[in-house]
């Protein structure tokens, strides 16, 4: 359950199920996790250890853009639904009104970084990446093992200091600066063995996942699809500084520039975050990443997952956004978590659970 303690199992492994949601899902009981073979159980670790981290980073990357656009000229309403927007597509709204009895902004972001009740809060995300990557510490080369283990004792000092209360984007930064920092160590000190392709799947994975959570949150609360288009011109230049936001969040912002020139309309940012595999962030990208992984990590077990994610990343490499958009982006995006959420429960019993004759 997500209201779990996340210490009382760690290393946790949080699974999409068939609705995408996130479950924690325990590696079969610690007993099944005594009979996996060494390389199973070290890649499980490194699979999570990676998916995790990505996690934390894009966890700080959501409420990035929605603390940024709550500053925005708006009504209180307005405000409120983009934080009920949040909790809504992380699928953490039941847990949060267990503890609190109202949405402010103060609340969810203390919900979804400090507490360690969340299994989804940066907080917990950075433990169980530091747990993993303990557990398979022979594994790791030095500057990886000290780059996790000080990225989770940093954090918490800097919980205790009270970072949270001066400024919130900082800390969002801080969080994501530490997840780059990670990614590049171990992508200049690994052995590129199977091992380092679990940990690739397990980033690309859980970034293909938030990028769609990501875009989602900023149509969840609002109960339309691009809102501000056809609207008044003040209509227009709040659509413009929320999209402005999205893409900053992303680290995209230059980007979009560059890559089309013109003013900020929501259909190229889509279409910048789905379909242009040159984006780092995008979704065919991060499923380029997925296919590619998994061929060099192929078994006889895994035909089918690897055809559904190639069937995947087929769908998003001929899409066009102009039929992304004719059904709807909302209803795309929430396909396409089922389909990760599908896909992440293939890789698992594929690879890293033991085999069921």
């Amino acid at each position: 359950m997500l209201n779990e303690r996340i210490e009382d199992h760690l290393p946790t492994q949080l699974i999409e199920t068939e609705s995408g949601a996130w479950r924690a899902r325990h590696a079969a009981g610690m007993s099944h996790m005594e009979t996996k073979p060494m390389l199973s159980r070290t890649a499980d670790h490194l699979f999570w250890m990676a998916r995790y981290m990505e996690r934390a980073e894009n966890t700080a990357r959501l409420l990035d853009v929605n603390y940024q656009t709550s500053l925005l000229p708006q009504s209180s309403e307005a405000a409120l639904q983009g934080w009920e927007g949040l909790l809504g597509i992380s699928e953490l709204t039941e847990e949060y009104l267990h503890k609190f009895d109202e949405v402010n902004a103060r609340d969810v972001m203390s919900f979804m970084v400090t507490d360690a009740n969340n299994p989804s809060s940066i907080l917990s995300c950075l433990r169980a990446a530091r747990e993993n990557a303990r557990a398979v510490r022979g594994a790791l080369t030095t500057e990886v093992w000290e780059t996790m283990n000080q990225t989770w004792l940093e954090f918490n000092r800097l919980v205790k200091e009270g970072a949270m209360g001066r400024d919130p984007a900082d800390l969002f930064e801080w969080v994501k600066f530490r997840s780059h920092l990670s990614r590049g160590v171990t992508l200049g000190t690994m052995l590129q063995d199977e091992s380092f392709h679990f940990q690739r799947i397990g980033t690309f994975l859980e970034r293909a996942d938030n990028t769609a959570r990501l875009l989602d949150v900023k149509f969840h609360a609002r109960n339309t699809e691009f809102f501000g288009s056809g609207a008044g011109n003040e209509g227009k230049e709040v659509d413009f500084y929320h999209w402005s936001a999205v893409l900053r969040s992303v680290s995209a912002f230059e980007v979009y520039r560059k890559v089309y020139r013109n003013v900020i309309r929501p259909e190229k940012v889509a279409e910048l975050l789905i379909l242009r595999a040159e984006m780092p962030r995008s979704l065919v990208h991060c499923m380029d990443e997925v296919v590619s992984n998994l061929r060099a990590v192929a078994n006889d077990h895994s035909q089918e997952t690897l055809r559904r994610a190639g069937r995947l990343r087929a769908d998003l490499q001929f899409s066009r956004i102009d039929e992304i958009t004719a059904t709807g982006l909302h209803a795309y995006l929430t396909q396409f978590l089922d389909r990760v959420g599908d896909l992440g429960w293939g890789i698992s019993r594929d690879f890293l659970m033991p085999t069921k004759a």
